[in-house]
């Protein structure tokens, strides 16, 4: 898009003009009465409505008002099948029910043609023809009603519009859509955020219910996919109703009513129509939505993004080193992005990780709760903050809502979001409505039954590029061969980078996951996340899917499937003239193997495939001496640097033996390395730095130091840093790993350094010096109460109980107690300590709200000591509870 001029770095269209400029146009240029709608008036006082070009063989719909109840249906064909009969329009306003007794007063057409360029998607170019007609009734009362209809070569659409000013309350629709009753039908419950599998059924025989759009429907050799377009503050999402027994599926709202300001434009009740290649090809959605907002795009950049959440979860995201490696790898490979998820705002190196991955290459994505930013203020205040750090962008999770109060979020959101020039990808959120042409940061939405339930039917698979991702970017967050029951093969599973389209993708796998499949992180280095064109080769929804995209001159295939083994067959016919050479990587018996054909647009590339199986290909124009269709990528190296002890307890003038290692595992070489050790002041090393002229992929390089702690070193904990330097081309890098050493007082003995007796905890281990975290052990984060982090403790969850022996050897037990940072605003806990089976000391319920609590409680002859946490009376959900700096004294 064209770049803003000076002074106008965020030049937004305001609102107001957008929704009057698309009203305006809406209602184009009045035919005069009796004028036919593109095609004439049909059979039974109806009018046809078709697409441009097409007399009888395209798509058209019909429109009838019953002059006997003043009803108005429409229905839709292809050719001369008619995909969706009859069904019933109109709307009922707190005033008027305009359903029936409607008097047609005019109608008229117009041709649309827009030409639009997109930030993601299926196809980056677009062009849109269609035909929209508009039909003026009044009802009862003389109010009035407009019925927009538009016709294009992939679907039918109409939306309603209340032309009079003022505030004005829709309390349902009439809108339906009825497929015939022997339909085959593939169909997901509805929940406001879309997560749940597809099942098939026949039209008329799926059971009583709520069902989410996307719903498809098979007439013969014609489908139907049916969902909604356009959706804002203005008004409300809606989701499709069904009784069992009928063919016919009715617009529900999500709220009771919505009330907004006339003139009043609702939704596009869209159907995408034609065969599975049309469907899955199609942009109607994206056309229907009003042009882009943001006039600069220029810093808008989709990619492949490294997501840790799936290797480790919320202690994943806590630890600095975790991140570190996942943003190493990213540029290592030349992923553009990593995002750090849920957990990251209990700990306070996010700017020292981003600088990190500026330094590298990599933006950060950062996870946030759509609560950290539902009101002005809290937006106002976060969204500076991340951007000033250097983030690229967010992904906002937990919407849970269709309601119109949560459509007017998304739009403040998407303007603030924009404004402060950060992409967006939204979790546990509504499906994508047109979103992403009107605002183009978005990259992806989630909406979808995704790969981090962990089971995810291979039948689902193969019906998502028919269903959710046919109507926008989709969030399935592939390759997390380390997690869950994953119901494909490997190649299927690598297959899902082409097959699904996402301006992120997400790839979810672990690092070693990744190392241990050396050809899908060849082809992963490859694959692009946007398209210039987008084709459906072979494939039937729950069965199979094979698509061809091309991005710069390549194409790139990707085929999954639910079945047995066998053979999948492709046509070539959508290759230009002449040879073109295919790498193609599929299961083998001992893992991924890639092999190598040139064939030409007239062959079927033959692929043998696993039970639930698949295929990825990389495909470019064939030349001598050309071997392969990769490009150059630009790679850092991928290293580690390892330190031990992670940990360590000291006493005063007492010394600590530190050890580093710094690897290089891929990408070499690094080159000028040194490795060294920095301590607090008055502390003494002796040891050298260790140092590298050169190290190549596998090459090491180990320091070794003795520090000693002054004799009067003070109580509490110091960071030991070993830094390691090295160039790369004319970049010069840094790494850092921290040893934890913590000098303690004479007399005192910490809790967490005794052996138990015995321990139960609600959620995982207890963990000793650090938090609970999630159920492995050891994978808490810092101990941290209101802020303040405790070097030593215990971290535990309702409903949790410690036992350990004092022996009559102590006079005091003392701690700070409270909800640990980590569950952000949940859990609520009560503390007991107990000596020999007697209650010594407890806390009223304490929440993350609350300061910690400080215990000081007398345990003198005390035997065997008992430290208790129970839930706050309202369950155990989050229940993370600290003994931070829990001590005994002498």
């Amino acid at each position: 898009m064209r770049r803003a001029s000076p002074g106008s770095r965020h030049p937004f269209l305001p609102a107001w003009t957008v929704l009057v400029l698309g009203f305006l146009l809406a209602l184009g240029p009045l035919a005069p009465p009796g004028h036919a709608a593109d095609g004439g008036e049909g059979a039974g006082g109806g009018w046809t409505v078709r697409q441009p070009g097409k007399a009888h063989d395209g798509v058209s719909a019909v429109v009838r008002l019953d002059p006997a109840d003043g009803t108005v249906t429409l229905a839709a064909r292809r050719g001369a099948t008619t995909v969706l009969e009859p069904a019933p329009v109109g709307l009922v306003t707190r005033t008027a029910d305009l359903t029936s007794g409607l008097r047609l007063l005019s109608r008229g057409t117009r041709r649309v043609t827009e030409h639009y360029t997109m930030t993601t998607g299926k196809r980056l170019r677009r062009t849109v023809r269609a035909t929209e007609a508009r039909f003026s009734f009044t009802g009862a009362g003389g109010t009035r009603l407009d019925l927009l209809v538009r016709v294009s070569h992939d679907g039918v659409a109409h939306r309603y519009v209340l032309p009079a000013r003022g505030e004005v309350t829709v309390v349902r629709e009439a809108s339906a859509f009825r497929p015939p009753a022997a339909a085959r039908a593939w169909l997901s419950s509805y929940t406001p955020n879309y997560e749940r599998t597809f099942a098939p059924a026949d039209a008329a025989n799926a059971p009583d219910g709520s069902y989410a759009y996307p719903a498809l429907f098979r007439v013969g050799g014609s489908y139907a996919l049916l969902t909604e377009s356009d959706v804002d503050g203005r008004y409300d999402g809606s989701h499709l109703v069904h009784r069992q027994g009928t063919a016919e599926y009715t617009v529900a709202l999500a709220d009771a009513s919505v009330t907004s300001t006339g003139p009043l434009a609702t939704p596009w009740r869209t159907a995408v129509i034609g065969d599975l290649a049309t469907v899955t090809e199609s942009t109607l959605v994206d056309d229907l939505a009003p042009p882009s907002r943001v006039a600069d795009t220029s810093w808008i950049r989709p990619g492949k993004v490294a997501w840790s959440w799936l290797a480790g979860f919320g202690a994943a995201q806590r630890s600095l080193a975790t991140q570190e490696r996942f943003v190493d790898y990213s540029a290592a490979h030349g992923w553009p992005y990593t995002l750090v998820d849920d957990g990251w705002k209990t700990t306070d190196w996010m700017p020292r990780l981003i600088d990190h991955a500026r330094a590298r290459g990599v933006g950060v994505l950062l996870w946030v709760h759509y609560t950290d930013l539902d009101t002005a203020a809290e937006r106002a205040e976060l969204l500076p903050r991340v951007k000033k750090w250097g983030a690229a962008g967010l992904k906002i999770d937990f919407m849970d809502s269709d309601s119109q109060e949560r459509f007017a979020w998304y739009d403040d959101i998407l303007r603030d979001t924009a404004r402060e020039e950060l992409l967006v990808n939204f979790h546990g959120a509504t499906l994508p409505k047109g979103i992403q042409r009107t605002w183009p940061q978005v990259m992806t939405m989630e909406a979808v039954y995704g790969a981090e339930q962990g089971d995810v039917p291979a039948a689902d698979l193969a019906t998502l590029p028919y269903t959710r991702n046919a109507v926008g970017s989709m969030d399935y967050t592939p390759m997390g061969f380390q997690f869950g029951t994953r119901t494909v093969s490997d190649a299927a599973e690598l297959a899902l980078s082409v097959v699904y389209e996402s301006g992120f993708q997400n790839f979810a796998g672990s690092v070693a996951a990744y190392r241990d499949r050396p050809e899908l992180e060849r082809f992963l280095e490859q694959v692009p996340t946007v398209w210039d064109a987008s084709r459906l080769l072979s494939g039937e929804p729950g069965q199979e899917a094979t698509f061809a995209r091309r991005r710069d001159g390549r194409w790139f295939l990707g085929s999954v499937g639910a079945g047995p083994a066998g053979q999948r067959r492709v046509p070539l016919s959508f290759l230009g003239d002449g040879k073109w050479l295919l790498e193609v990587v599929r299961d083998g018996d001992e893992g991924l193997v890639r092999e190598r054909h040139v064939l030409t647009r007239h062959d079927t590339l033959r692929v043998p495939v696993h039970e639930h199986g698949g295929f990825a290909a990389l495909v470019c124009r064939a030349a001598p001496g050309r071997d392969t269709c990769d490009r150059p990528v630009s790679r850092l190296p991928l290293t580690t640097l390892t330190v031990s002890p992670g940990r360590a307890d000291v006493d005063a003038g007492a010394s600590i033996g530190v050890d580093a290692r710094f690897a290089v595992e891929d990408a070499g070489p690094a080159q000028d390395v040194t490795v060294t050790l920095r301590t607090p002041d008055g502390w003494s090393v002796a040891g050298d730095p260790a140092r590298a002229d050169r190290l190549g992929t596998g090459g090491q390089l180990a320091g070794h130091w003795t520090v000693r702690v002054p004799p009067d070193a003070a109580e509490g904990g110091r960071d030991l840093v070993v830094t390691t330097k090295y160039r790369t081309g004319t970049r010069v890098l840094t790494v850092e790993r921290t040893v934890r050493a913590y000098v303690s007082p004479p007399g005192v003995d910490h809790v967490g350094d005794l052996p138990f007796v015995s321990e139960s905890n609600g959620w995982g281990p207890v963990e000793r010096d650090m938090s609970n975290g999630e159920t492995a052990a050891g994978d808490g984060g810092p101990l941290t109460l209101r802020g303040t982090v405790h070097d030593k403790g215990l971290g535990v969850h309702a409903a949790s109980e410690v036992v350990v022996d004092l022996d009559g050897a102590y006079r005091r037990f003392t701690a700070a107690v409270g909800v640990d940072d980590e569950v952000a605003g949940k859990g609520s806990v009560v503390f007991e300590v107990l000596g020999d089976g007697r209650t010594l000391a407890t806390t009223p319920v304490l929440t993350s709200a609350d300061a910690a609590r400080a215990l000081d409680v007398d345990v003198s002859g005390v035997r065997r000591l008992t430290l208790r946490v129970t839930d706050g009376g309202d369950g155990v959900d989050s229940d993370h509870a600290d003994w931070g700096d829990a001590r005994l004294l002498s």
